[in-house]
């Protein structure tokens, strides 16, 4: 991100929460699935409040737009704040 790679820097982030997300599934026994599956089920397992339910879910968007080539859904201010988010989702759940 610091280089001025936004999408790159989005994508591996969305790899760090995607990645995260299936370590938290593992320890309440749930089963891997897409990223927004296994998001709504955590939040059911109370593993996350409803804020942090949607803020993942925004951080899904922004992965996506920038592996579908899309950068113009995005900056890198959405990007940092992405980070900060996911960041702060590993320090707080693993």
């Amino acid at each position: 991100m610091d280089a001025g790679y936004k999408a790159p820097a989005a994508v591996v982030a969305g790899v760090v929460l995607e990645t995260s997300l299936r370590e938290l599934s593992d320890r309440q026994g749930i089963p891997h699935g897409k990223l927004d599956k296994m998001n709504a089920d955590l939040a059911k397992a109370n593993v996350f409040n409803k804020l942090q339910q949607k803020r993942i879910t925004a951080i899904a968007d922004i992965r996506n737009s920038a592996a579908h080539g899309k950068p113009n859904e995005f900056n890198e201010s959405d990007v940092s704040d992405m980070i900060r988010d996911i960041t702060r989702v590993v320090s707080e759940h693993l």
